[in-house]
């Protein structure tokens, strides 16, 4: 066997480091915050692009001054949603502020007022028929300034003389912003010109087009924290069974992320611990409790006979959180942890919202679920979308792999957070497939 050459390694090496970068950073300036690594994109742009449409269907536009990566979306629920510096979700009058901003700012002039900004965003509103809070008020000031402060952040924007947070913070405030009209003509991926509505709008982005079952899976794989099976069709679930270790070792070689395989389900890890908006453990109330929720809700609802169908057993994928449960757990551990951990006094006056905050990131990290219809059930597939079932092999089995109904559902990649992890010995699944592992719950 040749081992590669130091210029083999060096250059794997920079793509590697280039791919990382576009697929956390999609949309990066020349000049702006990653400015050192700029180059490495345009000296690779050409492979670059190749491999994002190849792996996963992405479109890779390299210009002089600015690098972006189309991402397509995963459909209706599955989005990477935006945030407040104070980490507050972006609101749909948020997300209507920044859409708005986009219409104006592709044709604006080079340089303008603040207040000349507001005054276009607020006729744009009024000519599309769309009621925003009223901006002259201050709660509908806060909410447009954290739109053109994410537009700052994309370097959309740059606040050449003040600051867009004038609008709120003095009566009358007033700042000099430059326009940079190619990067908010590329910051809207999806297809405008062929979506009928906003839903349309989601639904064709998340199209994975010819790519089918592949393009869909490698795309769920990467943006998203664990991929549970029944979240897969037929087809795709039989396209990441056969395949698996192939693509565990193309993933390492473009974005240097390993792959876990579980019998429940698979995930990409990253080493460095720089890809993911989310983090668990993390530091925080919310990440704190969390994660001592989920160990706690594995130690009470783990299943005594969790298995997989090729060796005669049945997959569990998730288990049903009895009602109240995770009040009175949480209660727990606000008695234990609340204090002696200096736990924001907001969520321990207000359990509530430390429950929904929880519940949040528990979500968002595919830890928990609402109990409704799946993928694997022909939920959010886009229209259109091609499905060609594999003939002379046997798909695994998920239907009933987590209850129905109303509730809150634990799912397996929760294990993970648990104090004793129980993992059974290695299982052959069947001739030809892959050695998998179980980590039940």
């Amino acid at each position: 066997m040749t081992l590669p050459s130091t210029h083999d390694v060096a250059l794997a090496a920079e793509r590697r480091t280039a791919a990382r970068l576009l697929l956390a950073h999609p949309l990066i300036a020349s000049d702006g915050p990653h400015a050192d690594l700029f180059p490495l994109i345009r000296r690779h742009a050409d492979w670059l692009g190749k491999r994002f449409q190849q792996v996963l269907g992405y479109r890779l536009l390299v210009d002089s001054s600015y690098a972006r990566l189309f991402k397509a979306g995963l459909g209706t629920g599955s989005g990477h949603r935006l945030e407040r510096s104070t980490g507050t979700p972006f609101t749909p009058q948020t997300y209507a502020c920044l859409a708005l901003a986009l219409s104006v700012l592709v044709t604006a002039p080079e340089q303008m007022l603040l207040s000349h900004l507001v005054a276009d965003i607020r006729a744009a509103a009024a000519d599309a028929g769309i009621e925003l809070a009223e901006t002259g008020r201050a709660a509908g000031k806060r909410t447009l300034v954290a739109a053109l402060r994410q537009l700052v952040d994309w370097d959309v924007l740059i606040e050449t003389e003040g600051h867009v947070a004038a609008l709120v913070q003095e009566a009358g405030g007033e700042a000099l912003i430059t326009v940079d009209r190619e990067l908010a003509r590329a910051v809207v991926a999806g297809p405008l010109s062929q979506a009928r509505n906003g839903a349309d709008l989601v639904r064709r982005a998340a199209d994975p087009g010819f790519g089918g079952p592949r393009t869909y899976v490698r795309r769920m794989l990467v943006e998203t924290p664990v991929v549970h099976l029944d979240e897969l069709r037929d087809a795709e679930r039989d396209w990441l069974r056969t395949r698996q270790r192939r693509e565990a070792q193309a993933f390492s070689e473009l974005l240097g992320l390993e792959m876990e395989i579980r019998a429940e389900g698979v995930a990409l890890v990253d080493p460095e611990e720089e890809l993911t908006d989310l983090r668990l453990p993390g530091t925080g109330t919310v990440a704190q409790a969390a994660l001592l929720l989920a160990e706690r809700l594995v130690e009470r609802l783990r299943p005594q006979e969790p298995g997989h169908p090729a060796t005669g057993g049945a997959l569990i994928i998730g288990v049903a959180v009895p009602d109240g449960l995770v009040d009175e757990v949480l209660a727990e551990l606000i008695t234990e942890y609340g204090q002696r951990s200096n736990w924001q006094r907001g969520y321990l006056e207000d359990r509530a919202s430390l429950r929904e905050a929880v519940l949040d990131l528990l979500v968002r990290m595919r830890l928990m679920a609402r109990a409704g219809r799946l993928r694997v059930e022909g939920e959010g597939l886009p229209e259109e979308y091609v499905e060609e079932a594999s003939e002379g092999r046997t798909v695994t089995d998920v239907h009933g792999a987590r209850p129905g109904g109303d509730g809150w559902v634990l799912l397996a990649a929760a294990a993970r957070y648990a104090t004793q992890v129980m993992v059974r010995p290695a299982t052959a699944v069947g001739k030809g497939t892959d050695v998998q592992k179980e980590l039940p719950l």
